[in-house]
């Protein structure tokens, strides 16, 4: 017998998310007609980029993701390595940190849409009420004469 519903929760393992997010992200700047090939293409040369830099953008994202919930991340930020090049340094770091700081900004900004519109809301309830009070009120003093 088979169980048609299951509350079972499927953790998604940390950068997994980030890094589906680049893909989808250069899916759409590019079009390719080929996704799978696309995506292929593109995760080997994150590899490469990835062995060569010894920068990891799945890594870089969980610790972007985990700063901005519990700020723990980023007390433990390691200095570059001394045998890396500087060119490829200022060549990648830019580019990521841009991209954080992008994706951070839109964060930002739908939990700045998200508090306002909750701040409108009230301020609307709060003027209903004064509305149905004066019109309470206004109801008692007609009744009265």
């Amino acid at each position: 017998m088979s169980i048609p519903f299951s509350n079972t929760h499927y953790r998604i393992p940390q950068g997994f998310g980030n890094l589906l997010e680049g893909l989808t992200r250069e899916i759409l700047r590019e079009q390719p007609d080929n996704i799978p090939a696309f995506a292929a293409a593109y995760f080997e040369n994150l590899l490469e980029r990835r062995e060569k830099t010894n920068f990891d953008p799945a890594e870089w994202g969980t610790k972007v993701d985990d700063r901005f919930y519990n700020n723990h991340a980023f007390k433990e930020h390691k200095p570059p390595e001394e045998g890396k090049s500087q060119t490829s340094m200022k060549e990648e770091t830019p580019v990521t940190a841009l991209e954080s700081s992008e994706e951070g900004k839109e964060k930002e900004e739908d939990a700045a849409v998200k508090i306002q519109a909750a701040f409108r809301g009230h301020l609307a309830r709060e003027e209903v009420k004064k509305m149905k009070k004066a019109d309470l009120e206004e109801e008692k003093t007609q009744g009265n004469n």
